[in-house]
């Protein structure tokens, strides 16, 4: 094993227990491997300025990671999910979950194959679409996720049809959430705010938990 290896391992496993998540040895492996085919990929096409397999496992791994204790499935769509983040890490540390990746750009949803291909995750389905073209399953889904999409007005706006009556949207935000907030349609309320400790980071990260008024209200 290389130090860098080394480092990668050591960076992982100390993260995941200090956001308190307990793996399996098939659950690390897979999330190692997720992070050397990321890393592989990313020098030919270019998916994520995150560079080193170091600052993948803190940017990428362990910053999906920290909502998983929001995350209550059963089915999760993760919009705009580039090279299947964070759902595919959430997917690893959840079997339960039925995960839907959704993203238009076709290097990164090939990735997404391979990457479910490689890691046997039969709980995920990549799809490659634009998220105004998508049909949802029916009902809805029971949680909606964005780690970088868009605004919090966009990302309603895009997908109110797609989440469950009863149903929530998850955005995982910066320190900018606070204007983005304001300019919430009327009938979406802020159920709950959740800042997330990202270990090896750190920059300011937080979960909103987006509700409709009526269903908050019941």
């Amino acid at each position: 094993m290389t130090s860098s290896e080394q480092i990668v391992e050591a960076r992982l496993d100390g993260g995941l227990a200090a956001l308190d998540i307990a793996v399996d040895d098939e659950q690390r492996h897979r999330l190692l491997a997720l992070v050397g085919l990321l890393h592989k990929w990313n020098r030919a096409y270019n998916l994520t300025a995150v560079r080193t397999p170091e600052e993948m496992v803190t940017r990428h791994l362990l910053d999906s990671a920290a909502v998983l204790p929001f995350v209550r499935g059963p089915e999760l769509l993760d919009v705009g999910s580039g090279p299947g983040l964070p759902g595919l890490v959430l997917a690893i540390l959840d079997p339960s979950l039925a995960v839907t990746l959704l993203d238009s750009n076709g290097k990164k949803v090939r990735f997404q194959r391979q990457a479910v291909m490689e890691l046997g995750l039969g709980n995920v389905t990549p799809e490659q679409t634009r998220v105004e073209a998508f049909a949802p399953v029916a009902g809805g889904y029971a949680q909606v996720i964005s780690r970088a999409f868009s605004s919090l007005g966009d990302f309603i706006a895009l997908t109110s049809r797609l989440v469950a009556p009863d149903g929530e949207w998850l955005a995982m935000k910066g320190p900018a959430v606070d204007d983005e907030l304001a300019g919430l349609p009327e009938e979406i309320v802020v159920a709950a705010r959740h800042d997330l400790a990202v270990p090896y980071e750190n920059g300011s990260r937080q979960l909103v938990v987006l509700r409709h008024r009526d269903v908050t209200q019941a």
